[in-house]
């Protein structure tokens, strides 16, 4: 056992640069086992290890660099060796090879290595400034190359940096590492965008609050999602199958990988969040009052709000009313019940008959079936428009080769730009090849459900299911005046139409069919003359 007060005091100090190296290598271990056999050849005492695992060495500033200096001021009079293993461990810049090495000598450390030995005089100093600048030049090299190789992976259609949520990378044959879909998270982020660019939601705060319903969205360390998250997240191309990396000029281009959703879908989402919803999402929504931000005051016009309010014997009750200190109607609660009670009957009476419904399942119907005529016709036209669209770049490129105003090449390049993501849009609907015929009634079973009962969906869905009935079912928010309810709702154009009274007169059709003159809506004329329900027809 060695006599401590006599042998030289000794430490090692290790670095890797990546989280790689820490989860797969022996890096650090290796190092601290080369120092140790050093300092035992040298008679040293390594008294600690100081390490820095994933920092890269270009960095000055270094949790295990600061404890040791530290450690070395503590104990300056015992002119303690730091020893590394090479000289590329203490830096891998110049720069901060010199400050590191004047914090170290400054400290009381004597720097000492198996691999360089460290002098004060001019030739050491040459020696080991080249080696620090060899290990610089090694390191910008490698930057350089990977680089390059991350570029040459994007501007192929892949995605070479960590996998977002909702996509996990895979080996694929012949490919190299490509995004796949990662569920459950995939079909979560997908069926978000799918409801902005529906108009299911209206804006980010919907989505995050979307997002909090499922514990497996990843969270902060608060435990909600973060609504900055959700801006990154919805601003990603990645989910539309694209990729793009401005900074390294690489414009947006299909990638390897199947998105989460189309191209198309991702662009309407855009449009929905760039444009102006029905009513403002307010942070204060929830599922305790549902008509929270739609009712309005019949009085004033402004906003109800809505609370709980506890009584002397403890129990809650829940309340709406206005806030509104000009108004008559200020701080005079409505009860919960009474004022979605009242909706409710609104929404009843909204629900058509079934009668009307077959109508209506017969227009869509016809609509199907002309929409699948012009299916092709659409290729068609898709095809032109890329031609036109390939034509109109080429005679940009050449007038940009012409060109000597900057300003002018600049708005040439903005056009071609603009003209690429139009072809894009086009290629990918061109690429999308035709389903398989479903039957209509799968198509349009949960469309026509919600038609003939809203209120229905009202009762039995979540708080999200609500406010897809709020929009659904109103054009303008309701106004509530607490004595006499509800005034006249503004409904939507759909339900406007089914509301009417034409089908109050429906009966069971003549095999000879209806003269001309018995139709309600006057001689000669039908409503919809080519829908019949069944036998019946409209009279």
């Amino acid at each position: 056992m060695l006599n401590t007060s006599n042998t030289q005091k000794a430490v090692a100090y290790v670095r890797v640069s990546s989280l790689a190296q820490v989860r797969k290598g022996q890096g650090a271990e290796s190092q601290a086992a080369r120092c140790a056999e050093f300092a035992r050849m040298k008679g040293y005492e390594i008294v600690r290890v100081f390490e820095d695992k994933a920092v890269s060495g270009s960095l000055v500033e270094r949790p295990g660099m600061k404890t040791m200096l530290a450690y070395l001021r503590k104990h300056r009079r015992d002119q303690i060796r730091v020893i590394i293993d090479d000289i590329s461990r203490l830096a891998r810049d110049l720069t901060a090879h010199l400050k590191l090495r004047t914090s170290i000598s400054e400290a009381g450390g004597v720097l000492e290595s198996p691999s360089i030995e460290f002098g004060e005089d001019s030739d050491s100093q040459l020696i080991e400034h080249l080696l620090a600048s060899v290990s610089a030049h090694a390191r910008n090299k490698n930057a350089e190359q990977t680089r390059n190789r991350m570029e040459a992976r994007i501007r192929s259609g892949f995605y070479p940096f960590a996998a977002p949520w909702g996509f996990r990378h895979e080996r694929v044959e012949g490919m190299g590492k490509t995004l796949v879909r990662d569920e459950p998270l995939a079909s979560i982020i997908q069926e978000a965008f799918e409801g902005l660019a529906s108009g299911r939601f209206q804006s980010k705060t919907e989505i995050m609050r979307f997002f909090e319903t499922f514990p497996e969205f990843p969270r902060g360390n608060n435990g909600r999602v973060h609504l900055q998250r959700v801006h990154d997240l919805l601003n990603r191309v990645l989910y539309g199958g694209m990729v793009e990396r401005p900074e390294w000029g690489v414009s947006l281009r299909p990638g390897k990988h199947e998105g989460l959703v189309s191209f198309e879908t991702f662009q309407k989402a855009h449009e929905r969040l760039n444009g102006r919803a029905y009513a403002a999402t307010r942070a204060d929504l929830n599922q305790d009052f549902p008509l929270r931000g739609t009712v309005v005051c019949a009085c004033c016009s402004k906003n109800m709000t809505a609370s709980w309010s506890t009584s002397k014997t403890g129990k809650k009750h829940a309340y709406y009313m206005c806030f509104n200190k000009a108004c008559d109607e200020y701080r005079k609660s409505i009860k919960r019940d009474d004022l979605e009670g009242a909706f409710e009957k609104l929404l009843q009476k909204l629900t058509p008959g079934k009668q009307l419904i077959d109508l209506v399942t017969v227009m869509f119907k016809d609509a199907w079936s002309q929409q699948a005529g012009q299916a092709k016709a659409a290729l068609r036209s898709v095809e032109d428009s890329i031609k036109k669209i390939d034509a109109d770049i080429a005679s940009l490129l050449d007038r940009i080769v012409t060109a000597t105003n900057e300003s002018v090449i600049n708005a040439y390049e903005r056009r071609i730009e603009s003209l690429e993501k139009e072809k894009l849009l086009l290629s990918e609907k061109l690429s999308q090849q035709p389903q398989k015929d479903r039957p209509f009634e799968e198509m349009f079973e949960l469309t026509m459900r919600f038609l003939s009962s809203p209120y229905n969906l009202w009762k039995k869905g979540d708080y999200i299911a609500r406010q897809t009935v709020l929009r659904l079912v109103l054009s303008s928010p309701l106004a509530y005046d607490r004595k006499s309810g509800f005034r006249t709702p503004d409904i939507s154009n759909i339900f406007r139409g089914l509301k009417g009274d034409m089908m109050s007169e429906i009966q069971m059709a003549h095999p000879s069919g209806f003269e001309p003159e018995t139709s309600a809506f006057g001689a000669g004329s039908l409503p919809y003359p080519n829908y019949a329900i069944g036998h019946a027809r409209v009279r």
